[in-house]
């Protein structure tokens, strides 16, 4: 605890000293580049040579710190590498116990099988003793390599510090750290320094194989600790179970004696309570007959009474009956006569009326007759009237377009002259009127105008359909409609 607050003052202090002075510096410097370069805008000089002093004071500074840094590196490596030279201290004895020592999570865990709990332990003896063998074959190895050294322990401290000065990406390394070594070790041969060189390479992969093998068997015990610790506890929790589905068997066992007891405890009661209730039951029914005997005679009693008065009622009432049917008699036979004077009298009214009826019918067809034949002479003057306004004169267009003698003999113009000027200057071989009119198509579109009809769709639609009397010429075939 005391060397990691040591550590942690030293890392405070170094970051003070150190580490803030030169972001402060580097914070300064970005200021003045900032402000220089808004003053050389306006052209304006700035003098460096202060901050160039500055900075090259504290590259000096920073030089000092890291050689100091870098020689008590290197002496605390050098003190390393001194201490990875010497073997462990503790003997095999000391190892063997150490890998052989029951864990204690394991002894203490309760077991409610002892045999289990054996055989786990032998298991674990059985585990540890692969690693013990192992480890021993290491440890002897290890002692093999270092009685095989070249080079007492300050030579050797010497001949790692020389390694350590030469960094393992330099090319040629292990020349040049050769050729340092027998200037350091002139009384050695190359031989006994590769040999020497050879042995603790070995003795560094041992080492490591060694560590990695105590690696593994603490990660292997710590896994066979969790798995033997899950089967005890799997196991305790099995017992505890079976113990409480015990329990559970006994108490049930217990609770059925119980129910059966009380099972025959009460039907006993039921027994008793059933001929309590057959005993009552019977004195009820003996008392219900009882009652129901006298309720019976009462009841005849009763009807006898009852009997006698609806005698007397019925008589009553048939002596109403009769009464109300001679009433009802005498009021049919005046009403039959009141009905036969009146349908005498609707017989003569019926015929009064029919006389009227065919005396009007017979006004109304007179009234039709002279209406008739007034309509007929009227339609006789009118068409005399027709017959005397007719029209004589056959269509002659020409003539109805030329002008009249009185006209022509008001103007003083020649009738011969007119007749040549209005005469066609050629002959023309076209359709006369009654072809034209003959056509369906315009006798059909006519017939739509007379209706207005000519405008809608259905008119539109339908004239396109319908074909001339004479096909035309496939050369004059028109694509009006077709486009």
């Amino acid at each position: 605890m005391n060397s990691k607050q040591e550590l942690s003052e030293q890392w405070s202090m170094y970051l003070k000293d150190v580490i803030d002075p030169i972001h402060q510096l580097r914070a300064d410097l970005k200021y003045r580049q900032h402000h220089t370069l808004q003053h050389s805008r306006h052209h304006m000089e700035f003098n460096s040579g202060p901050v160039l002093k500055e900075v090259d004071f504290v590259k000096k500074q920073l030089k000092a710190v890291f050689a100091s840094l870098g020689r008590e590196q290197q002496k605390i490596e050098n003190d390393f590498s001194d201490c990875s030279v010497k073997i462990i201290s503790y003997s095999l004895e000391e190892k063997t116990n150490l890998l052989s020592e029951l864990p204690t999570e394991l002894e203490t865990l309760e077991c409610p099988y002892p045999e289990l709990k054996s055989s786990i332990l032998n298991e674990f003896c059985n585990f540890t003793e692969k690693y013990q063998k192992k480890l021993h074959d290491f440890d002897l190895q290890l002692e093999n390599i270092y009685r095989n050294f070249q080079l007492s322990e300050e030579d050797h401290w010497i001949y790692q510090a020389v390694l350590d000065q030469y960094p393992g990406d330099l090319v040629g390394r292990r020349t040049l750290y050769l050729d340092m070594l027998q200037r350091y070790f002139p009384h050695k041969s190359r031989h006994d320094l590769v040999q020497h060189e050879k042995y603790c390479d070995q003795y560094h992969f041992a080492r490591e194989q060694r560590r990695i093998l105590i690696e593994n068997w603490s990660k292997n015990r710590k896994d066979f600790i969790q798995k033997a610790a899950l089967t005890l506890l799997e196991a305790s929790a099995t017992y505890e179970m079976e113990s409480t589905l015990a329990k559970d068997r006994k108490k049930q066992q217990e609770l059925c004696a119980d129910l059966k007891a009380k099972v025959f405890q009460w039907r006993a009661h039921q027994e008793e309570v059933a001929r309590l209730e057959m005993e009552i039951s019977a004195r009820r029914r003996e008392k219900e007959e009882e009652k129901e005997k006298l309720w019976r005679k009462k009841e005849l009693l009763k009807r006898e009474e009852k009997k006698k008065k609806i005698r007397k009622y019925w008589a009553m009432k048939e002596q109403k009956w009769q009464e109300m049917e001679m009433r009802d008699l005498q009021r049919l036979e005046e009403l039959k006569k009141l009905m036969a004077e009146q349908s005498v009298k609707d017989r003569e009214r019926v015929q009064y009326r029919q006389a009227l009826l065919e005396k009007r019918l017979m006004e109304k067809k007179e009234v039709a007759l002279q209406e008739a034949h007034e309509e007929e002479e009227r339609e006789r003057r009118l068409e005399a009237l027709r017959k005397q306004v007719a029209v004589v004169a056959q269509f002659d267009p020409v003539r109805m377009m030329s002008d009249t003698i009185a006209s022509k003999a008001k103007m003083g113009t020649d009738m011969e002259e007119e007749f040549i000027l209005q005469k066609p200057l050629f002959t023309l071989h076209t359709y006369n009127e009654r072809q034209i009119i003959s056509d369906p198509r315009l006798r059909f579109e006519l017939a739509l105008r007379e209706a207005g009809l000519h405008k809608t769709l259905y008119a539109k639609g339908i004239l396109p359909k319908i074909s001339p009397q004479k096909p035309p010429r496939k050369d004059m075939e028109s694509t009006v409609f077709k486009i």
